[in-house]
């Protein structure tokens, strides 16, 4: 039967990114995110390709749209062996002594609980495949901090702390855990979502600099590492462009 791939966040970005590589691959991916109408763009894509997929409209911050999500799942066309947290954003760049309560409370929702939930909800599909796999995108702001990052790190630094947490919960258990920390990638909307709509101030995180990630470098890893034999976990994979030697060390042209 053909495996079947869940992948939060895809009408976008990496997400979608995600769904078309993994389709490649062999997998029957739902492609879970909020809006219908891109998703089922993707899937329309996603078959012309020769691949399968299937559109689920799901909202991770909320409980009763996530279980629409595993009953879904309980449909898919065969076992269900891996799930890619990838629903996640990020909200202003304000120091923490100005930072936005509400802007802090939606990143920890979309990516510590909306993981959280999403995780909840499939593990027993998963485990039931008899090798499932879970595959957290977090970000090197889950690895370190920055000035004006405070939300977003804090964010990040829950979201690797449920990796790393769910490893030791079901060792011994058919079920791996793997995290992705991407660096600078340059999205249609990341930067978007962050500055409120300001293209100017989005566009000038990424001026000058040779060669930032795009979403298909982040899925090319993604699916590497789900792609190996069953016993092999890559615990974390960090990936940088080569313009960025760090957190703060980026070269610009």
């Amino acid at each position: 039967m053909t495996p079947v791939a869940i992948v939060t966040g895809a009408s976008s970005g990496i997400g979608a990114a995600t769904a078309r590589r993994l389709a490649a691959e062999g997998f029957h991916v739902l492609a879970a995110a909020r809006r219908a109408e891109r998703l089922a763009d993707l899937v329309a894509e996603i078959t012309a390709a020769g691949g399968q997929a299937t559109a689920v409209t799901c909202d991770i911050t909320s409980d009763e749209s996530v279980a629409g999500l595993a009953e879904a799942a309980a449909q898919a066309p065969g076992p269900v062996t891996l799930l890619v947290n990838n629903a996640g954003g990020a909200r202003g760049l304000d120091p923490v002594e100005s930072g936005s309560v509400a802007d802090w409370q939606w990143m920890y929702d979309v990516n510590v609980l909306g993981t959280l939930r999403v995780t909840q909800a499939l593990l027993p599909a998963l485990e039931a495949s008899g090798s499932g796999t879970i595959v957290v995108v977090s970000s090197t702001a889950g690895l370190t901090v920055y000035e004006g990052g405070g939300g977003y790190t804090a964010a990040k630094h829950a979201q690797t702390a449920i990796a790393g947490t769910l490893r030791l919960e079901l060792c011994g258990r058919p079920l791996r855990v793997i995290e992705i920390d991407p660096g600078m990638v340059k999205t249609d909307e990341f930067g978007l979502v962050r500055f409120e709509g300001d293209a100017e101030r989005a566009a000038a995180v990424y001026a000058g600099v040779p060669g930032p990630l795009v979403a298909e470098d982040v899925a090319d890893c993604i699916a590497w590492c789900a792609t190996r034999p069953e016993h092999v976990n890559i615990d974390r994979l960090v990936v940088r462009p080569r313009a960025q030697a760090a957190q703060h060390k980026v070269h610009r042209v």
